[in-house]
Protein backbone atom coordinates (compact mmCIF):
# COMPACT_ATOMS: atom_id res chain seq x y z
CA UNK A 1 0.00 0.00 0.00
CA UNK A 2 2.87 2.30 0.95
CA UNK A 3 4.46 1.96 -2.15
CA UNK A 4 1.03 2.38 -4.44
CA UNK A 5 1.02 5.88 -2.21
CA UNK A 6 2.74 8.05 -4.70
CA UNK A 7 1.01 6.54 -7.91
CA UNK A 8 -2.30 7.29 -5.99
CA UNK A 9 -1.39 10.78 -5.43
CA UNK A 10 -0.40 11.30 -9.47
CA UNK A 11 -2.93 9.87 -10.72
CA UNK A 12 -5.41 11.96 -8.29
CA UNK A 13 -3.57 15.76 -10.05
CA UNK A 14 -3.49 13.79 -13.39
CA UNK A 15 -7.32 13.14 -12.99
CA UNK A 16 -8.21 16.57 -11.43
CA UNK A 17 -5.32 18.26 -13.35
CA UNK A 18 -6.09 16.72 -17.38
CA UNK A 19 -9.98 18.28 -16.41
CA UNK A 20 -9.07 21.52 -15.50
CA UNK A 21 -7.75 24.29 -17.50
CA UNK A 22 -8.02 27.86 -16.74
CA UNK A 23 -8.81 28.87 -20.49
CA UNK A 24 -12.17 26.71 -20.33
CA UNK A 25 -13.22 28.44 -17.37
CA UNK A 26 -12.75 31.82 -18.77
CA UNK A 27 -13.64 31.56 -22.59
CA UNK A 28 -11.70 33.82 -24.59
CA UNK A 29 -13.65 36.64 -26.72
CA UNK A 30 -14.85 35.50 -30.14
CA UNK A 31 -14.87 37.28 -33.68
CA UNK A 32 -18.14 36.72 -35.31
CA UNK A 33 -19.18 37.72 -38.84
CA UNK A 34 -23.17 38.37 -39.80
CA UNK A 35 -24.03 37.51 -43.24
CA UNK A 36 -27.45 38.39 -44.67
CA UNK A 37 -28.46 36.83 -47.93
CA UNK A 38 -29.61 38.61 -50.78
CA UNK A 39 -30.56 38.32 -54.01
CA UNK A 40 -28.04 40.23 -55.59
CA UNK A 41 -25.66 40.63 -52.70
CA UNK A 42 -24.87 39.82 -49.12
CA UNK A 43 -24.77 42.04 -46.84
CA UNK A 44 -23.64 42.08 -43.33
CA UNK A 45 -20.60 42.74 -40.64
CA UNK A 46 -18.03 41.77 -39.33
CA UNK A 47 -17.25 42.11 -35.56
CA UNK A 48 -13.73 41.64 -33.84
CA UNK A 49 -12.36 41.94 -30.01
CA UNK A 50 -9.86 45.07 -29.91
CA UNK A 51 -7.80 42.62 -27.64
CA UNK A 52 -7.39 39.48 -29.77
CA UNK A 53 -7.19 42.08 -32.69
CA UNK A 54 -4.13 44.04 -31.08
CA UNK A 55 -2.12 40.80 -30.29
CA UNK A 56 -3.42 39.71 -33.99
CA UNK A 57 -1.33 42.43 -35.66
CA UNK A 58 0.94 43.14 -32.75
CA UNK A 59 -0.24 46.85 -32.42
CA UNK A 60 -1.45 48.45 -28.91
CA UNK A 61 -4.64 48.96 -30.07
CA UNK A 62 -7.36 51.24 -28.14
CA UNK A 63 -11.09 52.47 -28.72
CA UNK A 64 -9.78 55.81 -29.84
CA UNK A 65 -6.67 54.77 -32.21
CA UNK A 66 -8.99 51.70 -33.99
CA UNK A 67 -10.79 54.79 -35.36
CA UNK A 68 -8.52 57.25 -36.13
CA UNK A 69 -4.74 56.10 -36.11
CA UNK A 70 -5.20 52.60 -36.97
CA UNK A 71 -8.00 52.81 -39.42
CA UNK A 72 -6.48 52.78 -42.53
CA UNK A 73 -4.32 50.00 -41.61
CA UNK A 74 -6.77 47.82 -39.58
CA UNK A 75 -9.11 48.15 -42.75
CA UNK A 76 -6.55 47.13 -45.18
CA UNK A 77 -5.13 43.83 -42.82
CA UNK A 78 -9.13 42.57 -42.73
CA UNK A 79 -9.72 43.06 -46.01
CA UNK A 80 -6.82 40.92 -47.32
CA UNK A 81 -7.71 37.83 -45.00
CA UNK A 82 -11.52 38.08 -46.14
CA UNK A 83 -12.76 36.36 -49.87
CA UNK A 84 -15.34 35.49 -51.44
CA UNK A 85 -15.31 32.57 -54.01
CA UNK A 86 -18.47 31.50 -56.45
CA UNK A 87 -19.61 27.52 -57.51
CA UNK A 88 -16.98 27.95 -60.54
CA UNK A 89 -14.27 29.32 -58.67
CA UNK A 90 -14.51 33.17 -59.92
CA UNK A 91 -13.72 35.25 -57.02
CA UNK A 92 -17.07 37.25 -55.52
CA UNK A 93 -15.88 41.30 -54.57
CA UNK A 94 -15.56 41.85 -51.31
CA UNK A 95 -15.88 45.74 -49.47
CA UNK A 96 -15.47 46.90 -45.86
CA UNK A 97 -17.71 50.15 -44.86
CA UNK A 98 -16.85 52.39 -42.48
CA UNK A 99 -15.54 50.94 -38.98
CA UNK A 100 -16.95 52.00 -35.69
CA UNK A 101 -16.70 50.70 -31.78
CA UNK A 102 -19.40 48.46 -30.26
CA UNK A 103 -19.39 46.54 -26.73
CA UNK A 104 -20.26 43.09 -27.37
CA UNK A 105 -20.79 41.10 -24.54
CA UNK A 106 -19.25 43.00 -22.21
CA UNK A 107 -16.07 43.35 -24.37
CA UNK A 108 -14.96 46.32 -26.87
CA UNK A 109 -14.87 45.24 -30.89
CA UNK A 110 -13.82 46.34 -33.89
CA UNK A 111 -16.94 46.49 -36.31
CA UNK A 112 -16.72 46.57 -39.87
CA UNK A 113 -19.66 46.54 -42.11
CA UNK A 114 -19.43 43.97 -45.08
CA UNK A 115 -20.72 43.34 -48.58
CA UNK A 116 -20.19 41.25 -50.92
CA UNK A 117 -20.69 40.88 -54.60
CA UNK A 118 -20.88 37.98 -57.13
CA UNK A 119 -19.60 39.17 -60.96
CA UNK A 120 -22.88 38.75 -62.55
CA UNK A 121 -25.03 39.95 -59.79
CA UNK A 122 -26.52 36.97 -58.94
CA UNK A 123 -26.17 35.25 -55.79
CA UNK A 124 -25.59 31.74 -55.92
CA UNK A 125 -23.42 29.12 -53.33
CA UNK A 126 -20.11 30.48 -52.54
CA UNK A 127 -17.53 30.05 -50.55
CA UNK A 128 -16.49 31.88 -47.60
CA UNK A 129 -12.72 32.15 -46.84
CA UNK A 130 -11.97 34.01 -43.64
CA UNK A 131 -8.81 33.91 -41.04
CA UNK A 132 -9.01 37.33 -39.77
CA UNK A 133 -6.87 36.72 -36.19
CA UNK A 134 -7.19 33.04 -36.23
CA UNK A 135 -4.24 33.14 -38.48
CA UNK A 136 -2.16 34.29 -35.51
CA UNK A 137 -4.38 33.18 -32.70
CA UNK A 138 -4.71 29.24 -32.37
CA UNK A 139 -7.34 29.53 -29.62
CA UNK A 140 -9.65 31.84 -31.17
CA UNK A 141 -13.02 31.50 -32.70
CA UNK A 142 -15.14 33.23 -35.11
CA UNK A 143 -18.73 32.54 -35.26
CA UNK A 144 -20.55 32.65 -38.56
CA UNK A 145 -23.98 33.29 -38.73
CA UNK A 146 -26.59 33.42 -41.56
CA UNK A 147 -30.06 35.26 -42.03
CA UNK A 148 -32.42 34.71 -45.12
CA UNK A 149 -35.47 36.74 -46.73
CA UNK A 150 -33.60 39.86 -47.28
CA UNK A 151 -34.98 42.47 -49.13
CA UNK A 152 -34.30 45.91 -48.73
CA UNK A 153 -32.88 46.21 -45.40
CA UNK A 154 -35.87 43.61 -43.44
CA UNK A 155 -34.85 40.85 -41.75
CA UNK A 156 -36.64 38.35 -39.78
CA UNK A 157 -34.76 37.64 -36.17
CA UNK A 158 -35.80 33.99 -35.97
CA UNK A 159 -34.26 33.28 -39.75
CA UNK A 160 -31.09 33.55 -38.42
CA UNK A 161 -29.06 30.34 -38.29
CA UNK A 162 -25.62 29.50 -37.05
CA UNK A 163 -23.69 28.36 -39.69
CA UNK A 164 -20.29 27.03 -38.47
CA UNK A 165 -17.09 28.42 -36.96
CA UNK A 166 -13.97 29.83 -38.02
CA UNK A 167 -10.67 28.75 -36.50
CA UNK A 168 -6.89 27.53 -36.89
CA UNK A 169 -8.16 24.55 -38.81
CA UNK A 170 -11.24 25.97 -40.36
CA UNK A 171 -10.57 28.76 -42.72
CA UNK A 172 -13.18 28.33 -45.66
CA UNK A 173 -17.24 27.77 -45.17
CA UNK A 174 -19.60 27.00 -47.84
CA UNK A 175 -22.76 29.58 -47.87
CA UNK A 176 -25.77 28.40 -49.08
CA UNK A 177 -27.77 30.97 -51.18
CA UNK A 178 -30.91 28.98 -50.46
CA UNK A 179 -32.60 29.15 -46.68
CA UNK A 180 -30.19 27.44 -44.79
CA UNK A 181 -30.52 24.08 -43.12
CA UNK A 182 -31.81 23.99 -39.35
CA UNK A 183 -29.70 20.86 -39.01
CA UNK A 184 -26.14 22.31 -39.70
CA UNK A 185 -27.02 24.65 -36.92
CA UNK A 186 -28.05 22.93 -34.54
CA UNK A 187 -25.25 20.61 -35.54
CA UNK A 188 -22.73 23.47 -35.03
CA UNK A 189 -24.09 24.37 -31.69
CA UNK A 190 -23.85 21.22 -30.52
CA UNK A 191 -20.77 20.68 -31.32
CA UNK A 192 -19.15 24.08 -30.03
CA UNK A 193 -21.19 22.69 -26.57
CA UNK A 194 -19.08 19.62 -26.64
CA UNK A 195 -16.03 21.37 -27.14
CA UNK A 196 -16.95 24.27 -24.61
CA UNK A 197 -17.79 22.20 -21.68
CA UNK A 198 -14.77 19.83 -22.48
CA UNK A 199 -12.55 22.84 -21.60
CA UNK A 200 -14.50 23.73 -18.79
CA UNK A 201 -12.66 22.64 -15.77
CA UNK A 202 -14.96 23.93 -13.29
CA UNK A 203 -18.13 22.33 -14.87
CA UNK A 204 -16.14 18.94 -15.39
CA UNK A 205 -14.58 18.67 -11.67
CA UNK A 206 -17.68 19.46 -10.03
CA UNK A 207 -19.43 16.11 -12.24
CA UNK A 208 -16.25 14.18 -10.91
CA UNK A 209 -16.53 15.39 -7.49
CA UNK A 210 -19.95 13.68 -7.64
CA UNK A 211 -19.21 10.80 -9.24
CA UNK A 212 -16.53 9.53 -6.86
CA UNK A 213 -18.71 8.48 -3.78
CA UNK A 214 -21.16 6.95 -6.60
CA UNK A 215 -19.87 2.99 -5.97
CA UNK A 216 -20.09 3.69 -2.14
CA UNK A 217 -22.37 4.14 0.51
CA UNK A 218 -22.90 6.13 3.75
CA UNK A 219 -22.56 4.06 7.31
CA UNK A 220 -21.99 6.21 10.75
CA UNK A 221 -20.91 9.22 8.75
CA UNK A 222 -18.11 7.50 6.63
CA UNK A 223 -17.81 6.29 3.08
CA UNK A 224 -17.96 2.49 2.94
CA UNK A 225 -17.55 -0.12 -0.35
CA UNK A 226 -20.74 -1.04 -1.11
CA UNK A 227 -22.17 -4.36 -1.83
CA UNK A 228 -20.81 -5.61 -5.43
CA UNK A 229 -23.65 -4.58 -7.64
CA UNK A 230 -23.13 -2.46 -10.92
CA UNK A 231 -26.67 -1.88 -11.33
CA UNK A 232 -27.05 0.02 -7.98
CA UNK A 233 -24.09 2.32 -9.12
CA UNK A 234 -25.18 3.00 -12.45
CA UNK A 235 -28.62 4.10 -11.60
CA UNK A 236 -26.83 6.54 -8.66
CA UNK A 237 -24.77 7.96 -11.37
CA UNK A 238 -27.58 8.20 -13.81
CA UNK A 239 -29.56 9.85 -10.57
CA UNK A 240 -26.24 12.61 -10.79
CA UNK A 241 -26.22 13.40 -14.53
CA UNK A 242 -29.86 13.81 -14.79
CA UNK A 243 -30.64 15.83 -11.67
CA UNK A 244 -27.26 18.17 -12.78
CA UNK A 245 -28.95 18.23 -16.17
CA UNK A 246 -31.97 19.10 -14.96
CA UNK A 247 -31.10 21.65 -13.19
CA UNK A 248 -28.22 23.35 -15.68
CA UNK A 249 -31.09 23.01 -18.48
CA UNK A 250 -33.86 25.28 -16.72
CA UNK A 251 -31.58 28.19 -15.70
CA UNK A 252 -29.72 27.73 -19.22
CA UNK A 253 -33.08 28.45 -20.78
CA UNK A 254 -34.24 31.14 -18.66
CA UNK A 255 -31.39 33.23 -18.52
CA UNK A 256 -31.20 32.92 -22.30
CA UNK A 257 -34.03 33.88 -23.16
CA UNK A 258 -33.96 36.79 -20.99
CA UNK A 259 -35.95 35.92 -18.10
CA UNK A 260 -33.16 36.48 -15.81
CA UNK A 261 -29.90 38.02 -15.83
CA UNK A 262 -27.46 37.49 -13.33
CA UNK A 263 -24.07 38.86 -13.34
CA UNK A 264 -21.21 36.44 -14.60
CA UNK A 265 -18.16 36.88 -11.61
CA UNK A 266 -20.93 35.91 -9.00
CA UNK A 267 -21.88 33.03 -10.70
CA UNK A 268 -18.49 32.06 -11.28
CA UNK A 269 -17.44 32.16 -7.81
CA UNK A 270 -20.77 30.02 -6.64
CA UNK A 271 -19.66 27.58 -9.59
CA UNK A 272 -16.08 27.10 -7.44
CA UNK A 273 -18.00 26.75 -4.61
CA UNK A 274 -20.58 24.25 -5.55
CA UNK A 275 -16.80 22.04 -6.74
CA UNK A 276 -15.84 22.78 -3.10
CA UNK A 277 -18.93 21.45 -1.28
CA UNK A 278 -19.10 18.60 -3.62
CA UNK A 279 -15.13 17.84 -2.88
CA UNK A 280 -16.14 17.34 1.10
CA UNK A 281 -19.10 15.38 0.13
CA UNK A 282 -16.43 12.99 -1.69
CA UNK A 283 -14.52 13.48 1.93
CA UNK A 284 -17.19 13.38 4.21
CA UNK A 285 -21.37 12.30 3.25
CA UNK A 286 -23.31 15.70 3.63
CA UNK A 287 -26.62 14.10 3.79
CA UNK A 288 -27.90 10.58 2.23
CA UNK A 289 -28.00 10.89 -1.27
CA UNK A 290 -26.24 14.36 -1.18
CA UNK A 291 -24.47 14.39 -4.55
CA UNK A 292 -28.31 13.64 -6.28
CA UNK A 293 -28.96 17.29 -4.12
CA UNK A 294 -25.87 18.77 -4.34
CA UNK A 295 -26.16 18.06 -8.76
CA UNK A 296 -29.55 19.62 -8.81
CA UNK A 297 -29.40 22.41 -6.40
CA UNK A 298 -26.09 23.66 -8.01
CA UNK A 299 -26.74 22.74 -11.41
CA UNK A 300 -29.20 25.55 -11.59
CA UNK A 301 -26.07 27.96 -10.57
CA UNK A 302 -24.01 26.18 -13.42
CA UNK A 303 -26.79 26.98 -16.00
CA UNK A 304 -26.43 30.38 -15.50
CA UNK A 305 -22.72 30.15 -16.80
CA UNK A 306 -23.59 27.97 -19.85
CA UNK A 307 -26.21 30.57 -20.81
CA UNK A 308 -23.81 33.36 -20.16
CA UNK A 309 -21.25 31.04 -22.40
CA UNK A 310 -23.65 31.13 -25.47
CA UNK A 311 -23.84 34.93 -24.90
CA UNK A 312 -19.89 35.28 -25.13
CA UNK A 313 -19.55 32.96 -27.92
CA UNK A 314 -22.27 34.90 -30.02
CA UNK A 315 -24.82 31.86 -30.32
CA UNK A 316 -27.76 33.96 -29.12
CA UNK A 317 -27.53 35.57 -32.92
CA UNK A 318 -28.98 32.31 -34.22
CA UNK A 319 -32.64 31.00 -33.54
CA UNK A 320 -33.02 30.33 -29.86
CA UNK A 321 -33.95 26.98 -29.71
CA UNK A 322 -31.71 25.46 -32.42
CA UNK A 323 -29.24 27.19 -30.21
CA UNK A 324 -30.36 25.81 -27.31
CA UNK A 325 -31.22 22.45 -28.07
CA UNK A 326 -27.53 22.03 -30.01
CA UNK A 327 -26.20 23.16 -27.04
CA UNK A 328 -27.48 21.19 -24.24
CA UNK A 329 -26.85 18.13 -26.60
CA UNK A 330 -23.39 18.73 -26.41
CA UNK A 331 -23.48 19.64 -22.67
CA UNK A 332 -25.35 16.12 -22.32
CA UNK A 333 -22.84 13.85 -24.92
CA UNK A 334 -19.71 15.46 -23.13
CA UNK A 335 -20.95 14.48 -19.52
CA UNK A 336 -21.63 10.86 -20.59
CA UNK A 337 -18.57 10.73 -22.78
CA UNK A 338 -17.25 11.32 -19.29
CA UNK A 339 -19.02 8.81 -17.16
CA UNK A 340 -18.21 5.97 -19.79
CA UNK A 341 -14.42 6.93 -19.39
CA UNK A 342 -14.68 7.42 -15.45
CA UNK A 343 -16.67 4.73 -13.91
CA UNK A 344 -15.70 1.94 -14.76
CA UNK A 345 -12.58 2.47 -13.47
CA UNK A 346 -13.81 4.12 -10.53
CA UNK A 347 -16.13 0.95 -10.24
CA UNK A 348 -13.32 -1.23 -10.06
CA UNK A 349 -11.22 1.05 -7.79
CA UNK A 350 -14.26 0.73 -5.33
CA UNK A 351 -13.75 -2.65 -4.51
CA UNK A 352 -10.27 -2.75 -3.34
CA UNK A 353 -8.26 -1.11 -0.29
CA UNK A 354 -6.64 1.56 -2.65
CA UNK A 355 -9.56 3.30 -3.46
CA UNK A 356 -9.80 5.58 0.13
CA UNK A 357 -6.50 7.04 -0.42
CA UNK A 358 -7.29 7.54 -4.39
CA UNK A 359 -10.47 9.18 -3.30
CA UNK A 360 -9.56 11.77 -0.78
CA UNK A 361 -6.35 12.11 -2.95
CA UNK A 362 -8.60 13.41 -6.18
CA UNK A 363 -11.10 15.16 -3.73
CA UNK A 364 -8.28 17.20 -1.56
CA UNK A 365 -7.16 18.28 -5.08
CA UNK A 366 -10.39 19.44 -6.10
CA UNK A 367 -11.37 21.57 -2.83
CA UNK A 368 -7.52 23.11 -3.85
CA UNK A 369 -9.02 24.10 -6.81
CA UNK A 370 -11.84 25.42 -6.02
CA UNK A 371 -10.67 27.57 -2.93
CA UNK A 372 -8.37 28.98 -5.70
CA UNK A 373 -10.84 29.43 -8.55
CA UNK A 374 -13.17 31.16 -5.79
CA UNK A 375 -10.33 33.69 -4.42
CA UNK A 376 -9.68 34.25 -8.00
CA UNK A 377 -13.35 35.19 -9.12
CA UNK A 378 -13.61 37.28 -6.00
CA UNK A 379 -10.66 38.93 -7.02
CA UNK A 380 -8.63 38.33 -3.71
CA UNK A 381 -5.88 36.77 -5.73
CA UNK A 382 -4.81 37.90 -9.31
CA UNK A 383 -3.82 34.19 -10.74
CA UNK A 384 -4.76 30.91 -10.40
CA UNK A 385 -0.89 29.86 -8.91
CA UNK A 386 -2.48 25.59 -10.48
CA UNK A 387 -2.34 27.00 -14.18
CA UNK A 388 0.83 25.66 -15.03
CA UNK A 389 -0.24 22.23 -14.44
CA UNK A 390 -3.36 22.32 -15.27
CA UNK A 391 -2.58 24.05 -18.66
CA UNK A 392 -0.08 21.05 -19.58
CA UNK A 393 -2.69 18.20 -18.59
CA UNK A 394 -5.86 19.67 -20.53
CA UNK A 395 -4.57 18.28 -23.91
CA UNK A 396 -4.01 14.69 -22.32
CA UNK A 397 -7.55 13.55 -21.61
CA UNK A 398 -6.99 10.28 -22.86
CA UNK A 399 -3.76 9.95 -20.89
CA UNK A 400 -6.06 10.84 -17.72
CA UNK A 401 -8.36 8.21 -18.29
CA UNK A 402 -5.62 5.38 -19.22
CA UNK A 403 -3.16 6.20 -16.77
CA UNK A 404 -7.17 5.70 -13.84
CA UNK A 405 -7.74 2.51 -15.67
CA UNK A 406 -4.10 1.21 -15.65
CA UNK A 407 -4.33 2.26 -11.31
CA UNK A 408 -8.12 0.48 -11.08
CA UNK A 409 -6.18 -3.09 -12.90
CA UNK A 410 -2.74 -2.87 -10.55
CA UNK A 411 -5.13 -2.33 -7.95
CA UNK A 412 -7.34 -5.20 -8.80
CA UNK A 413 -4.52 -7.53 -8.78
CA UNK A 414 -2.52 -6.47 -6.19
CA UNK A 415 -4.36 -4.51 -3.36
CA UNK A 416 -7.03 -6.83 -0.84
CA UNK A 417 -10.35 -6.05 -1.29
CA UNK A 418 -11.95 -3.35 1.19
CA UNK A 419 -14.46 -4.86 4.05
CA UNK A 420 -18.07 -3.64 2.53
CA UNK A 421 -20.87 -2.52 4.34
CA UNK A 422 -23.66 -4.72 5.34
CA UNK A 423 -27.19 -4.09 4.29
CA UNK A 424 -28.15 -3.54 7.51
CA UNK A 425 -25.71 -0.76 8.48
CA UNK A 426 -25.60 0.37 5.05
CA UNK A 427 -27.29 3.79 6.15
CA UNK A 428 -29.84 5.51 3.76
CA UNK A 429 -27.92 4.65 0.32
Amino acid sequence: MRRLLPVLLLAALMLVGGLASPAGAHPMSTSAVLLDIGDDRVEGEVQLPIDRLAIAVHRDLTRDSVLAADRAFLKRYVTRHIGAVGEHGTPWAVTLGTASVRTIDGAAHLVLPLTIRPPDGHVTDFDLRYDVVVEELLTHRVIVTVRYDFDRGILKADDARTLGVFDWDTKSLKVSAGEGSWVRGFATTAGLGIEHIGEGADHLLFLLMLLIPAPLVAAGGRWRAAAPSARRSIVRVVHVVTAFAVGHSLTLALAAAGVIDVPTRPVETLIAFSIAVSAVHALRPLVARGEVFIASGFGLVHGLAFASLIGDLGLGRGSLVTTLLGFNLGIELTQLLVVALMMPSLLVLARTAVYPAFRIGVALVGLLFSVSWMLERATLTSADPFEGIQTWLVGHPLLVAVSVAALAVVARRTAPRTPRATPEHSGAH
